[in-house]
């Protein structure tokens, strides 16, 4: 559902309402989307980053045994 500003005003008691019930509502102004009512629920589960710290590790040796080697490799590429 989408709402212009104004109307989103009036209706605020029931965009909430809605938000509640798990309806999104996306306020615009001057036709541009700039905000959305979601419910906490959705807001919390897709609010938050995911943990990092899973991929500690993950690009050990992805450079080679000495990643400054491999980099001086690259740009010398960039450079002819």
């Amino acid at each position: 559902m989408r709402k212009d500003l104004e109307e989103a005003r009036d209706l605020f008691p029931e965009l909430l309402d809605a938000a509640e019930n798990g309806r999104t509502t996306v306020i615009t102004r001057n036709g541009h989307a700039v905000a959305a009512l979601v419910s906490i629920r959705a807001y919390e589960c897709h609010g938050r980053q995911q943990s990092l710290l899973p991929l500690v590790g993950s690009g050990r040796d992805l450079w080679g045994r000495n990643s400054t080697v491999t980099g001086n490799k690259l740009r010398d590429e960039w450079t002819r």
